[in-house]
């Protein structure tokens, strides 16, 4: 749990990174300085609302019963899918035009004032924050009681996220997004297969859908559930020895049908981001 979190906390850090470092670069370099306390005003209320999110589907489940945390947690999981596949399509597409439609929005915001400035801050930052505080509830609920790597792996990525998001800032390290959210993309696809395979797992255990017991493979006796191998492959890509076959159909499903459609080649279409010039984030496409 700890590497695959870490990974998708950087991920999703990053994004939720390059939209502070592009809307502060924006500001200081048209000398509205003016406006980085509303976008302040928007990141902080994003990242309070993502980290309440959290909270509140982490520890306000406890007192339920199995059959309904299982269905809870299963239904996150899926919907951690649903997020983590609508956010690594967005950015295989939107890395090219990022910079330009955030100034672009800005830029309007503006001129309505603060509040609308402080509205861009948080949308941009928010949708990040609230799938990210619902894929940790999913992988949270997968790791199981008594471990705290999926917490240090976020804690891990996302403090990855903000230096490279204020070196990036400062002009130190070149990105080439296009190249990083691809090769993040197709190892997230197998992190979310896993997810999702969990995810159904939990529903066969909240009785929401059959076939708990009927197992498409079950080699425990060879991977053993609590050893290294079937720690790192749970841990990493939430595969288990023991898979039924509505997990497996699942996951291959998926893979299957995500995968190739990810590795298609994007589109080219007409680059709205402007030269980066002095004081703004140095990023390559």
């Amino acid at each position: 749990m700890l590497v695959s979190n870490a990974l998708v906390g950087l991920r999703e850090g990053l994004e939720a990174s390059l939209v502070v470092v592009i809307l502060i670069a924006f500001l200081v370099k048209t000398d509205r300085r003016w406006a980085l306390t509303w976008v302040w005003v928007g990141v902080g209320a994003a990242v309070l609302l993502s980290a309440a999110l959290a909270a509140f589907l982490t520890y306000g489940t406890r007192r339920l019963s199995f059959e309904q945390q299982e269905l809870i947690g299963g239904g996150a999981s899926i919907l951690a899918v649903g997020f983590v596949t609508a956010m690594i399509f967005w950015m295989r597409s939107a890395a090219r035009t990022l910079a330009g439609d955030l100034k672009g929005s800005l830029d309007r915001a503006l001129d309505a004032g603060g509040l609308w400035v402080a509205l861009v801050g948080f949308l941009g930052v928010g949708r990040e924050g609230l799938e990210t505080a619902i894929f940790f509830y999913a992988t949270a609920q997968a790791a199981g009681a008594g471990t705290s790597a999926p917490l240090i792996g976020w804690v891990i990525g996302i403090l990855g996220a903000v230096l490279l998001g204020l070196l990036i800032y400062r002009g130190a390290i070149r990105i080439n997004l296009a190249t990083f959210f691809r090769y993040t993309g197709i190892f997230l696809v197998l992190v979310a297969a896993g997810i999702l395979a969990y995810g159904v797992h939990d529903l066969q255990e909240a009785r929401f859908l059959p076939g708990l017991t009927s197992l498409a493979f079950d080699i425990s006796h060879v991977i053993e559930p609590g050893g290294w191998l079937g720690t790192l492959l749970k841990g990493i890509f939430n595969v288990t020895p023991a898979t039924t076959w509505l997990q497996a159909i699942c996951w291959l499903g998926y893979v299957g049908v995500v995968l190739p459609l990810f590795l298609r080649p994007v589109p080219a279409g007409p680059d709205r981001a402007p030269p980066a010039r002095a004081g703004e984030p140095a990023t390559t496409r």
